[in-house]
């Protein structure tokens, strides 16, 4: 109250003081302070506060300059355009080829093409070397050889239902990848790789660098094709040992079950080491290919001749090692 009964004091005697030096709001801010202060004494404003109300000063005279505003507005764009700010999420794209490609006219003429040259090509060669030996060897009654083409029929068939069935099943490996795990996963696992050593060559990577990204790269890629590969090796073993203890129980003959399982064992072990193999040379195989040659052509060449060599390289090594047949 003494503060109050002062400023009016003032307020009366010197009228052109409200003009010059503070506005109605000023005074009245004031007031409330003082009444606030006195409210709650000095001594103990450090422990209690101060226990009046607390009043904020506003002038509603004042108005700011248009550039004033202007450049609060630029300076918060700024602040909301900096680089640190520029968050960019990565958009996947997914590439599913249909369910059965693998018989599509085109594919299916190229597994039974491969399948029979594979099968039909040592006939050919076995014919060609008897010739030459009947030409070197003059034989009194030489002996009429008949060739078979049954069987290399009959192993030609299981090879191209054998392809298919490996084919059909990395297409649904593929949509359990691109259902059931991440988007980053998925991609990852179903990337073109001759694409992406493309895309990694335009980078001017270092050499190692190149090498091991596109290997890398090429392991993701195989990775659900060795999968389906291997699946469908370790059906045909538990099938076939499956149909052995079933002909041996109709035939009543005893066979060790124990041995036979042994032998499951060896075979479903022979197989996940030559699919391994596959996978480890073959992505070896295409860092080499892309180093060396361009970029997607190495990058294929050197798979395929990594997925065809990394099986019988670790064949004649654990032959060799541990005196086993894969």
């Amino acid at each position: 109250m003494p503060g109050i009964a002062t400023i009016l004091d003032l307020l009366r005697k010197h009228p052109n003081f409200y003009s010059s030096q503070f506005s109605a709001s000023a005074a009245v801010s004031a007031a409330a302070v003082s009444v606030a202060a006195a409210g709650t004494p000095f001594a103990s404003r450090f422990l209690f506060g101060y226990s009046g109300t607390r009043v904020s000063h506003c002038d509603a005279g004042a108005v700011f300059s248009d550039d004033y505003i202007s450049s609060i507005r630029k300076a918060s764009s700024d602040i909301f355009q900096h680089d640190s700010l520029n968050y960019t999420t990565k958009e996947y794209y997914f590439e599913l080829r249909p369910l059965l490609s693998a018989f599509e006219w085109k594919q299916l003429a190229v597994t039974s093409l491969r399948s029979f040259l594979l099968f039909y090509l040592p006939l050919l060669e076995h014919a060609s070397s008897t010739e030459e030996d009947d030409e070197e060897f003059l034989q009194d009654s030489p002996e009429t050889q008949h060739v078979d083409l049954i069987v290399p029929f009959q192993k030609s068939v299981k090879q191209i239902v054998h392809e298919t069935t490996v084919v059909t099943t990395r297409r649904i490996l593929e949509r359990l990848a691109v259902h059931y795990a991440s988007q980053q996963l998925a991609w990852k696992l179903l990337k073109d790789a001759p694409k992406s050593a493309v895309r990694k060559a335009e980078r001017g990577m270092p050499t190692i660098l190149y090498f091991f990204r596109v290997s890398r790269t090429t392991f993701r890629g195989q990775f659900l094709g060795v999968a389906a590969s291997w699946i469908v090796q370790v059906g045909i073993v538990i099938y076939r040992f499956c149909n052995n203890l079933l002909k041996s129980e109709e035939e009543n003959n005893r066979v060790d079950k124990s041995e036979q399982v042994i032998i499951l064992r060896k075979k479903v072990t022979g197989v996940t080491l030559r699919c391994s193999a596959s996978l480890v040379f073959a992505s070896i195989g295409a860092g080499i290919g892309a180093t060396l040659i361009r970029p997607s052509t190495g990058q294929w060449i050197g798979c395929a001749i990594g997925d065809l060599a990394g099986p019988v390289v670790v064949s004649l090594w654990v032959e060799k090692a541990f005196h086993l047949e894969l």
